[in-house]
């Protein structure tokens, strides 16, 4: 199964789910912010997950029920930050175009409660997820094979990845994702996506931040 390729054999209890350039735009423009997914299901649930960047040399490999491993000349290992609560957290997505109106007021809600959003990096942004470099990422209009990949990468390096109401994602489900490096932020992130938290000035959309490998700020021009 693929973005470009449709299904094949769909009896088939294994199958193979294909995005060869997750991040086209980026892809196109020359930025490193996109890499291949693939990913291998079993009657559904994604049992392997990979996300290739070949222009950086960075690869991230999760294996249901094991820990994530993670390649690349830049230095890092897999795992995920913790013990940070919703308002020092960085939260990430790939552009506001994907979201459809209620649910852009829906991310607005969140954005109120967070330290800074970070926009941009499609596949990318849950890599560095799972590399302890974001906390959140929030998107929307996703499709299985834009998330089955980041699935047992994200859990392996001790996140989460479920969509805005917290359950299991699905092929069938609302297009919603919900990634997030500590889990025990899940309630209160939901929570604010539903506009039950308390509300306080969005974060300047144009604002934003990258990070070297070891945590510290680096600034990036909008």
């Amino acid at each position: 199964m693929g973005e470009e390729e449709g299904l094949e054999n769909p009896t088939a209890s294994l199958r193979w789910v294909f995005d060869p350039i997750d991040g086209t735009r980026a892809f196109i423009t020359g930025r490193p912010q996109w890499g291949t997914l693939i990913a291998l299901l079993e009657d559904e649930i994604p049992i392997l997950g990979l996300i290739d960047q070949p222009v950086t040399g960075e690869r991230w490999l999760g294996v249901r029920d094991r820990p994530t491993s993670f390649t690349g000349r830049f230095g890092g290992a897999a795992g995920t930050r913790r013990g940070l609560g919703l308002d020092a957290a960085e939260l990430s997505c790939t552009a506001p175009e994907i979201f459809r109106p209620t649910e852009h007021a829906r991310f607005k809600n969140l954005a109120r409660q967070v330290k800074r959003i970070t926009w941009g990096g499609d596949c990318y942004a849950y890599g560095l997820l799972a590399l302890g470099q974001i906390d959140i990422v929030a998107e929307a209009t996703l499709k299985i094979w834009d998330w089955a990949a980041l699935l047992p990468i994200i859990e392996g390096a001790g996140g989460s990845l479920t969509d805005w109401q917290g359950q299991p994602l699905r092929a069938a489900g609302d297009g919603t994702a919900l990634a997030l490096g500590d889990p025990a932020l899940l309630q209160s992130v939901v929570s604010a996506l539903r506009g039950e938290s308390k509300a306080g000035p969005a974060p300047d959309p144009a604002v934003r931040s990258t990070h070297s490998r070891d945590g510290a700020d680096r600034p990036q021009t909008p």
